[in-house]
């Protein structure tokens, strides 16, 4: 994880504070990076995350799927000519 601080110049122990505050807050995502704007009193964290990758899933033919690979002959017919709705 990079941090970056502007502004004040802050203490090793508050940047750790602030760093296990962001990973308490969101515990199940990665976080890329941590900006930490200090000014006065007045602290704002901006987080930025890793990309998640995500499989697609699609409702074909009665059956929630994320490939085709799993179909037979018949199946991917089906699919070639059914009529696709908006995007």
């Amino acid at each position: 994880m990079t941090v970056n601080v502007i502004g004040e110049q802050l203490s090793q122990q508050e940047i750790d504070a602030y760093v296990a505050y962001s990973k308490e807050k969101y515990p199940n995502r990665s976080i890329k990076s941590l900006t930490i704007k200090a000014d006065g009193e007045f602290v704002d964290l901006n987080t930025e995350f890793e990309n998640v990758p995500f499989d697609r899933v699609r409702r074909i033919t009665g059956y929630l799927v994320g490939t085709l690979d799993r179909f037979n002959d018949s199946k991917r017919a089906e699919v070639e000519d059914r009529v696709k709705h908006g995007m």
